[in-house]
Order: structure tokens, then C-alpha cells, then sequence
């Protein structure tokens, strides 16, 4: 048997808000009410997951769920954002209890990982399609932005690169691996990416630009290098890859997945050379590890090393909608 859509709202979402401060009004009214702290801005952003498009018909709940809070968080990382408040949009073809209790629980369990509050949204009836926007908090003039990469910076990134397009293909059926463990791995990391808060807000005043990479590295980078209006180098050779995926891959096709597979939200940011120390200081206190790859040169294009030879990279390019 079916539910209302009220009765859908009131038994999966409204009674499992948390309550913020800074939330005035919340899930119940016509509109949410909410307080800005003085001081700060507001960092707010959106990102819709259409079924068939950004996840697998084959995508749980669960999955669903926490990769739609967290590829908005990761959004709100690479600006040195502070996470605040959520609205979900979701559009279901079928109310089915069992589904929206799974996807209720993942939902609120990665909101209160977070301290996060959902204010409100909608729910529709057709094709499975999740919407969030996601706000945070940043200092005035402190946010990170695109635009302030400068020829002699350091190029870095967190974590490792590769993985969750690694197992997008293990997902998708287009791969198969004997190992549990590092199919575990590389399922984990396409299905519930860690977005990088953390990092993101201990890099304000240090970074000169940022972005998260959730279309690949040199998509990801291109954006900061046309914003900046600077070309940049990068040694294959320094790209982080995991253990798991050097195991799976040659040395060649872990750089192609490290350079251009999508999904990893991490965060590539550039840095002065002089703010370095500082940096690795602020970093280790969030316990995110990162990687210099590369520098920013004069110019507006991506050239690549390896062993110190300059070389040329084929076929890379990042996920983009309508594309011809």
C-alpha cells in the first residue's frame, strides 16, 4: 500500500530534523527562517542525481542518500565552507516504505555526521531524481575561490586519485576483480566519498584557489587555470594512487584514471611555495593527507611529465552534460 505525500514527509523527514540554533523555522511552514551568524557569508550550492545519468539503476538507498549530501558538501569543502543546512528535492516512482526508510536512515546519519539540519524541499512523483542544495558558513573574505592561482604556486591535492572511477566500472559490470577487500575498497569510494570539510575550511588564508574534483583531475583543474588565467605542469609521476589500484592497473592506466576519472571529491588547490610549512601544519590537524603534482605556469594549458621528460596524455577528458 501507498503513502501521501504529507504522511511521506511527516514519517521519513520531518520528525527526524535535528534542530540548529540558527534555524528559526525549520521543516512545517511555508518557508524556512534562518540566521546568518554576523561576520559570515553564505556559501550555498545545488547538485541533482538523476537515475541512469549520476548513479546506477542498482545504486541502495543508502548509497543514494549519503552521495547526495556529500557531493554538496564537497562543493561547499572547496570553498572553505562550514556545512549548515540541507533542502532535498526527491522525485520518486513509487513510494515504497522499505526504499524511504533505508534512504531516510543513510540521510540523517550523514546529516548528523556533519551538523547539518534539513529545512525543508518537495517531494514529486516520476523518475528517481535526488536534489539538495546545501549552505554553509564562511568569513567574510575568506571564502576560496577559482581565480587566485598565480604562475609559481604548488599545484596539490588530498587523498589518492582513481578510485571511485575505478569502481564505477566494478559497479557498472565493466570490471570484474577476485579480491573482496579491494572490490570493497573501490565500491566504497564511488558510493560514499568523503567530501573533504575539514581541509577545505583549515586551507582559507593558506590556499590561493581551490575545487573539488568530481569530474576529473583535468577537467577539475582546467576550470581554476581559465578562472586564473594561468597554464599549469603536472608530474604524473607525483599523482597519488592507492595501493588497491596500482594492484588492479598498469602504471599507465592508473594515471589515466588518476588524471581524468570522476567521482574521487577530493580537493586540487594551489598553494605559494612560501605557505607550504604552514599549510602541512594546518592539514595535519584535520588528518587529511595531500600531494604537491604540480606547479602553475604562465600560458593556459595542462603539459605533463613523467621521470622528467615532458610527454603527451591522450584521451582525457572530464564528464560533461549535453555533450556532443
Amino acid at each position: 500500500m501507498g503513502i501521501t505525500e504529507f504522511a511521506l514527509i511527516e514519517k521519513y523527514f520531518y520528525q527526524r530534523a535535528s534542530k540548529r540554533k540558527d534555524v528559526i523555522l525549520g521543516i512545517g511552514d511555508d518557508c524556512a527562517l534562518l540566521s546568518c551568524p554576523e561576520g559570515q557569508q553564505l556559501a550555498m550550492t545545488m547538485d541533482t542525481l538523476v537515475e541512469g545519468v549520476h548513479f546506477l539503476p542498482s545504486t541502495s538507498a543508502e548509497d543514494l542518500a549519503w552521495k547526495a549530501i556529500a557531493v554538496n558538501l564537497s562543493d561547499l569543502a572547496a570553498m572553505g565552507a562550514e556545512p549548515a543546512w540541507l533542502t532535498l528535492g526527491l522525485t520518486l516512482p513509487e513510494t515504497n516504505k522499505k526504499w524511504l526508510k533505508a534512504f531516510s536512515d543513510s540521510f540523517f546519519d550523514c546529516a548528523a555526521y556533519y551538523g547539518l539540519q534539513l529545512i525543508g524541499g518537495d517531494t514529486t512523483s516520476g523518475p528517481l531524481t535526488v536534489t539538495i542544495q546545501a549552505t554553509g558558513f564562511v568569513p567574510n573574505e575568506a571564502a576560496l575561490k577559482r581565480s587566485g592561482a598565480k604562475p609559481g604556486d604548488v599545484i596539490c591535492v588530498t587523498g589518492t586519485l582513481g578510485d571511485a572511477g575505478f569502481g564505477l566500472q566494478l559497479a557498472s559490470g565493466e570490471r570484474e576483480i577476485k579480491s573482496k577487500k579491494r572490490s570493497a575498497h573501490f565500491l566504497n569510494r564511488y558510493n560514499q566519498p568523503g567530501p573533504r570539510v575539514a581541509a577545505g575550511i583549515a586551507l582559507r588564508n593558506l590556499a590561493t584557489s581551490a575545487i573539488d574534483i568530481s569530474d576529473g583531475l583535468v577537467g577539475d583543474l582546467n576550470h581554476i587555470l581559465k578562472a586564473s588565467g594561468v597554464g599549469a605542469i603536472i608530474a604524473v609521476d607525483d599523482l597519488p594512487i592507492s595501493e588497491p589500484l596500482y594492484a588492479e592497473c598498469t602504471q599507465q592506466q592508473a594515471i589515466q584514471f588518476a588524471l581524468s576519472a570522476g567521482d574521487d571529491y577530493e580537493l586540487c588547490f594551489t598553494a605559494a611555495e612560501d605557505d607550504l610549512e604552514r599549510l602541512d601544519k594546518a592539514l595535519k590537524t584535520t588528518g587529511c593527507v595531500y600531494t604537491p603534482i604540480g606547479r602553475i605556469i604562465g600560458g593556459n594549458k595542462i603539459h605533463y611529465t613523467q621521470n622528467g621528460e615532458t610527454i603527451k596524455m591522450n584521451n582525457l577528458s572530464a564528464y560533461e552534460h549535453f555533450k556532443q
